[in-house]
């Protein structure tokens, strides 16, 4: 098959763009081609273009249209948060809001880490170099 994330009830997806920019949603229905019906426990419940919505692999149990107080236990249940939080995908745009936030002697700090874990790799990039020519 070619696809893997489909566009379906319980579905759970990114916002790309947009005020709710960042959060994870589910999506409850589908209204047509180009929208879909979606909610979290944090937003109202609301339409949103499908072209705003970066699939995820995560996928919860749900029947259509939800009430709220069940949408939030089957996102309990199906552990959303930790499964979003473990994935490549979600540990990477924590390091990027992270790294957003820092302020200058924070990234003075980083340069500097950098500069000395690349001496480090140098150095051992040497070792190897002459055990290997000899």
């Amino acid at each position: 098959m070619a696809f893997k994330r489909y566009v379906e009830i319980g579905r759970v997806a990114l916002v790309n763009y947009g005020k709710d920019y960042g959060k994870l949603v589910v999506i409850v229905d589908v209204v047509d081609q180009n929208r879909a019906l979606v909610d979290a426990p944090d937003m109202v419940r609301t339409q949103m273009n499908l072209k705003r919505l970066s699939l995820t692999d995560i996928k919860i149990d749900t029947n259509r249209v939800p009430r709220k107080k069940s949408l939030i236990e089957a996102m309990e249940k199906a552990d959303v948060k930790n499964k979003w939080e473990n994935s490549s995908w979600g540990r990477k745009l924590i390091v990027q809001k992270r790294r957003a936030s820092l302020n200058d002697f924070d990234r003075f700090k980083v340069m500097l880490a950098k500069i000395k874990r690349a001496g480090l790799v140098r150095q051992e990039l040497a070792k190897l170099k002459k055990e290997s020519s000899s």
